[in-house]
């Protein structure tokens, strides 16, 4: 495990590294156990309605992909043909969450999903008890904070404004998914130091995924491993030639003033 010490005047971190409930572990089940009846209590809604749309329209561009599961249009013909249309639904989100597909359309469900149930306390963001303290020190010296992950910034804000301390999105300065970019492609980090006004190599990166670290450090920008519980495991090599980390109080980041 090293201590990292660079001046900077950004640090960004990936959504997950400080958080114990992950995307895998508990928001994408959440999604799975519970779309059937999400969409039989809200299918009147216009904003269901348009998600419906946005997959629809979705599976009609997949059509030549193995497995795809078609969205019919409703003909207003009762319950019995309602149910079906909502059974593909369902069917089409499984099939893309399946695939890891990151698409709009069901990053957007997604999303407006994990509100409703973050509104009625049914989830909570889980933050490791180092995070917060950590972040407040260095927003004191200066740095400013950013988030980049796969997940939408819907879905971030909803991470950080009803996590288990509270709502922390004021210790954000914004938050980037991959609308910016793919996190494993170095152009994505430089779109996003250019969009906060800040040269790449007076960034530090924090993740969980070595390709993801790969491609920041391509861009020129400072990286450290983040080693938390149910993490996946690293190699002898990306061990040995990574900066680790297990907590956000390793990190020693000196005063950008």
């Amino acid at each position: 495990v090293h201590v990292i010490q660079v001046r900077l005047t950004c640090l960004r971190l990936n959504a997950l590294p400080g958080f114990v409930m992950c995307f895998q572990d508990t928001l994408f089940p959440y999604i799975k156990d519970n779309i059937k009846e999400y969409l039989r209590t809200h299918w009147e809604e216009e904003e269901c309605q348009r998600d419906v749309g946005l997959l629809r329209k979705q599976a009609l561009e997949d059509s030549s992909l193995d497995g795809v599961v078609p969205i019919p249009l409703e003909s207003g013909n009762g319950e019995e043909e309602l149910e079906r249309v909502i059974q593909a639904v369902v069917d089409n989100v499984r099939w893309q969450m399946a695939l890891d597909r990151k698409t709009t359309a069901l990053k957007q469900l997604q999303g407006h999903m994990w509100r409703a149930a973050y509104a009625t306390g049914h989830v909570k963001g889980e933050v490791f008890e180092d995070v917060v303290p950590a972040i407040r020190k260095w927003r004191e010296a200066g740095m400013k904070i950013y988030i980049y992950s796969s997940g939408s910034v819907e879905a971030q804000k909803l991470l950080f404004g009803y996590s288990t301390e509270g709502d922390i999105l004021e210790l954000f300065d914004g938050h980037f998914d991959t609308k910016i970019g793919p996190k494993v492609e170095s152009e994505s980090y430089r779109r996003i130091a250019e969009s906060i006004g800040c040269a790449t190599n007076n960034i530090l990166f924090l993740t969980d995924v070595p390709r993801e670290a790969n491609a920041a450090e391509e861009a020129d920008t400072h990286v450290a491993v983040v080693i938390r519980p149910g993490n996946a495991g690293l190699t002898d090599d990306e061990k040995s030639y990574y900066s680790l980390i297990s907590s956000f109080t390793e990190l020693f980041l000196p005063s950008s003033t």
